[in-house]
């Protein structure tokens, strides 16, 4: 843990020796990075639940069958 966060306070002072512009272009291209790294979670998820589906591993019911079946 601790070397993570020596890597981390290593960006932070690079990214502090940038100019604003280029701190903001940085900010763009991270979050822009972090949106497509959320989107092929989602993506992942999405596929194995169709998977799931197809293959008949999920449950039908209704919210009282659910809660029955949390009472168990």
């Amino acid at each position: 843990m601790a070397e993570k966060i020596s890597t981390l306070q290593q960006a932070l002072d690079i990214v502090e020796a940038l100019d604003p512009e280029e701190q903001a272009i940085l900010v763009d291209i991270i979050s822009k990075r972090l949106s497509q790294q959320r989107r092929n979670e989602l993506l992942k998820e999405v596929t194995q639940a169709r998977q799931d589906y197809q293959q008949s591993n999920v449950k039908r019911g209704s919210v009282a069958d659910l809660m029955a079946e949390l009472d168990k």
